[in-house]
């Protein structure tokens, strides 16, 4: 007799192009394909070039809350009643996977009895290094309902515990899943830029959010190590509310042969293969999904002190530098003289089981 299959239901913002976007498809496709699980997942705006990506068996369902000033409460109350007469406790185990989206929030606590939350970002510094306010974001999305939080670093997972004071049982530190063979063959799909031997190319692979990412950073850099007459080449693959201040100090600068905008692309990866180098300039991250990508294509990171860099890449997979323009300039530069060698071999394989006995323990409550 065939086991019955455990229900499970994810919960997020969009399918828009974004590493944590990619991750939940990746992992959503691999659970969906093991047979054992019977997939839900609710998005808020159901849309985004990763919708065709996922797996036909995953269902989908949107809810989008209002938010109509006057008449948003009743209209939100009877979509939260309609839910949870639906839903309720209907699910095995539930996953938050859009941190700061509170429908993401309400519909896994709903859902499920065993609902994780799954977070993202380094919120401490996406608030400025302000307690109260990172406190209160948590609150807002009732952090303190699920069964258990899910960090993709020790850096927020330690600032959680000492923001809260909170028992350290139910916190789990889990990266994110990577599809290393399909990202090892989309790298060699055909696209206009080719490699170009006379120069270093550095690629930057980030949504165009200067609060976070700070590509003034990386532009800056580029202005001196032009003056330096190096030769070299910026990709910056992605969009973003930013994206125009930075085009315009570009042509300040007169750096539109060096720093070239490619725009979002759901295939980064052939921009990685011409590549000899990624780069982040980031001011906070939760664990970027780009040092993964980056380690599957055996592509050397510089980076900024984000995240678990000093852990998990500083001597390993390439070299972390400090968070201003001149540290930055300097190890591009020494970059393009002395290049860097990767100095272990990345497993994804034994990556990937990690994460997955994890998500399997969750969800099986153990």
């Amino acid at each position: 007799m065939q086991e019955k299959k455990k229900k499970i239901l994810f919960s997020a913002y969009s399918l828009d192009v974004g590493g944590i976007e990619t991750a939940l498809v990746t992992l959503l496709n691999y659970l969906s394909k093991t047979d054992e699980y019977d997939i839900t997942l609710v998005l808020e705006k159901k849309r985004g070039i990763f919708l065709e990506k996922l797996d036909k068996k995953v269902k989908v369902i949107k809810y989008t809350p209002s938010y109509i000033k006057l008449i948003g409460k009743g209209i939100n109350a009877i979509k939260r009643a309609k839910f949870t007469l639906l839903y309720k406790n209907k699910f095995d185990a539930s996953f938050a996977y859009a941190t700061y989206c509170r429908m993401a929030s309400f519909t896994a606590r709903t859902a499920s009895e065993n609902a994780s939350l799954w977070v993202h970002n380094n919120y401490y510094y996406f608030f400025n290094k302000d307690e109260n306010a990172y406190k209160e974001f948590f609150n807002s999305i009732c952090a303190h309902s699920f069964k258990n939080i899910l960090f993709v670093s020790e850096e927020a997972k330690k600032q959680y515990v000492e923001k809260y004071g909170v028992l350290l049982e139910e916190l789990y530190v889990c990266n994110n899943l990577i599809n290393y063979k399909r990202i090892q063959k989309l790298a060699k799909e055909e696209i206009p830029i080719k490699r170009d031997d006379t120069v270093t190319t550095f690629i930057n692979v980030a949504r165009h959010d200067e609060h976070q990412k700070r590509i003034t950073r990386l532009i800056e850099s580029a202005k001196l190590l032009k003056q330096d007459d190096k030769k070299f080449r910026i990709l910056l693959v992605g969009a973003g509310n930013d994206t125009k201040q930075y085009k315009e100090m570009v042509e300040k600068y007169n750096l539109v042969k060096e720093v070239i905008f490619v725009g979002n692309k759901s295939n980064p990866y052939p921009y990685y293969d011409i590549s000899d180098c990624v780069i982040l300039t980031s001011e906070y991250e939760g664990y970027p999904v780009v040092y993964v990508e980056a380690n599957v294509l055996n592509k050397p990171i510089i980076t900024t002190d984000v995240s678990d860099s000093k852990k998990e890449i500083e001597n390993k997979f390439g070299i972390v530098t400090e968070k201003n323009v001149q540290s930055i300039y300097n190890i591009m530069k020494s970059f393009i003289e002395n290049g860097y060698e990767i100095k272990e071999k990345f497993d994804p394989v034994t990556f990937n089981n990690n994460i997955i006995e994890k998500i399997n323990k969750i969800i099986n409550n153990q």
